[in-house]
């Protein structure tokens, strides 16, 4: 599939945390987003959600990050945000309600093509007993940072 998107990702680094781990958790499921620091958080950016779609089928909680995009979609894309900690050690856990005592880490996505639901199959298709209904991408399809290529 081709798309277009403009991925945010936005981590408060509070004032008992090393800048570095906050990177590596956002590093950890975002691996081709470099982050920067400003005024006390990191902020990176992307453009593809490749190596997240892995994860959530790795971790086999397409279901679950389906509900969470579908709930917190626009027109022009969704939102959602993790559990800064479960990142750190590269999993997937998306933060509902209060944010937890470090933080979140919070990403925007905006989808310019195509539109917003279809990307949301694409990153999360719909599943039947857990296995993905007609997947638009295959499972495995990761972006490798040391290659350079997909």
């Amino acid at each position: 599939m081709i798309y277009s998107v403009d991925v945010r990702i936005v981590a408060l680094v509070n004032d008992t945390e090393v800048t570095d781990r906050v990177a590596d958790a956002v590093r950890n499921v975002f691996p081709d987003a470099e982050p920067t620091h400003e005024d006390g958080r990191l902020v990176a950016e992307t453009h593809t959600l490749d190596a997240f779609s892995d994860v959530l089928h790795e971790q086999e909680i397409l279901d679950t990050a389906r509900r969470v995009f579908l709930r917190n979609s626009t027109d022009e894309g969704f939102s959602f945000a993790l559990k800064k900690q479960a990142a750190f050690e590269g999993t997937v856990n998306f933060a509902v309600g209060d944010p937890d005592e470090l933080g979140d880490v919070d990403v925007e996505v905006r989808v310019r093509e195509p539109d917003v639901e279809s990307f949301i199959d694409y990153v999360a298709p719909e599943t039947d007993e857990g296995r993905p209904v007609d997947p638009v991408r295959e499972y495995g399809d990761r972006f490798d940072p040391e290659n350079g290529a997909y």
